[in-house]
């Protein structure tokens, strides 16, 4: 389990950004959809801070998502966690539930 000194907690439907504000987003950005409480987010959260560290240029958002999330449903995501990867607020890539740090870190050098 990830130290709570590494921890950030995911945004509420309250804090996260609208579609508008992701598209406005300048640079490159990965968009972390998921939850608390699930499994596989939290099993993927040491992969991607691991994948992270590796690559300075990329902001990060980790976006809490559910039914009718309005980011999430109108971006598509069906399964936790997906990282969608920006650039300049164009989606050049995407993740659905990965399982190492490489396929992180390969999936952000392709986008």
């Amino acid at each position: 389990m990830q130290a709570m000194s590494n921890f950030k907690p995911y945004l509420s439907a309250i804090e996260a950004p609208s579609l508008a504000d992701v598209q406005a987003m300048p640079g490159t950005t990965v968009l972390e959809f998921g939850t608390e409480w699930c499994g596989h987010c939290r099993a993927a959260q040491p992969l991607i801070a691991q994948a992270l560290a590796t690559s300075s240029d990329w902001a990060h958002l980790k976006i809490e998502d559910g039914p009718g999330r309005a980011l999430g449903r109108s971006l598509k995501v069906k399964l936790w966690p997906t990282l969608v990867f920006l650039r300049d607020g164009q989606e050049v890539g995407r993740l659905v539930r990965p399982t190492t740090a490489k396929e992180i870190q390969t999936a952000m050098s392709m986008a």
